[in-house]
Formats: C-alpha cells, structure tokens, sequence
C-alpha cells in the first residue's frame, strides 16, 4: 500500500512506522487514528504505548481524534458481515462471521474478487483488540491528554477528542 501511495501522490512524504513507537522528529496541532486502526494494537500494554507515542507528536494543546474499534459488550460473536462491490469490470464480495478469542476480536475475511481474468478467492484474518471505554480512558489519561468521549463519531462506534497537556509529554 505504500509503495501504492508513493507511486499516486509522488510529492507526499510517507512514512511506515509501528503505531507503538514511531519518531517522526516533530509534532502537529492534529492527529487523527481512524477507521479503528487502534484495534490493530491487540493489547491493553500496546494500547497505552500507541496514545503514549502519539500524544509526544502532538504540539502543546494539540488535539488526537482517534475512532475506536467496537467494545468488548457492542462486539457481536455469531454476527455475519457481507460486503459487494459491483462495477462494470470487477465484482468483489467479502463475507465474515464474527467470533472472539479472550480480548481480540476475530474475524477470518472471505473475498471473492472476480475481473474478465477470472474469480480469486483468499482469506484475511483480522484480529483486533476490544477494548473497554475505561481502558481507552486510562491510556488516554496516563498519556496526560484530557479527553472527551462523543458516543456517535463518524460511523456510529464513538469517537475520542484528547487535548494534549500545556507540557510535553516525556
């Protein structure tokens, strides 16, 4: 994907990183983590690094948005998820049960892509961490931001709205 994005956007600067310990050198007034890309951290201890490594990159009185993944009491073990996309040249269809393994969610991703080549079929496993509002609170809070919850968001799962502290967080 980023050798993708380098290739459409050739003056952008990319950078590939782990969510739990990147250094970019810098900071920003905003930092946003969505489409629940947070859940890929799996652990509470990663967790805590992820908001702790993101809130050293946020300016004094900058703002993190981050879009969690579902909690453990919204995550619907049995649920069937179907998703199809339908275009002149390619048709894709991916379809999941969800399950839950202790504190992940899993889900083993079904697609079928079919193109004038042919039909391919493959299986993604995704694995994310369910995680409590208190756990989000925590990490938060022990990054020293001051956070606000909006139950809604963008896409119905909640969205959390932290302010960094005045100073930096070491």
């Amino acid at each position: 994907m980023l050798r993708l994005a380098k290739k459409k956007h050739p003056d952008v600067v990319f950078h590939r990183g782990e969510m739990t310990s990147f250094k970019l050198g810098k900071q920003f007034d905003a930092v946003t983590c969505l489409f629940s890309a947070i859940g890929h951290v799996k652990t509470k201890r990663r967790l805590d690094l992820a908001v702790r490594c993101v809130a050293r990159h946020l300016k004094p009185g900058g703002v993190l948005v981050v879009e969690p993944w579902p909690m453990p009491k919204q995550w619907q073990v049995g649920r069937i998820g179907a998703n199809f996309v339908d275009q002149p040249n390619l048709r894709v269809a991916r379809f999941s049960i969800s399950k839950a393994r202790g504190n992940l969610s899993v889900q083993d991703l079904h697609h079928l892509v079919a193109t004038s080549n042919g039909i391919e079929h493959f299986v993604e496993r995704l694995e994310m961490g369910l995680f409590t509002q208190d756990e989000y609170l925590d990490a938060f809070r022990s990054a020293r931001l001051e956070v606000e919850f909006d139950s809604e968001g963008l896409m119905g799962r909640g969205l959390y709205l932290a302010t960094s502290a005045l100073a930096p967080v070491v």
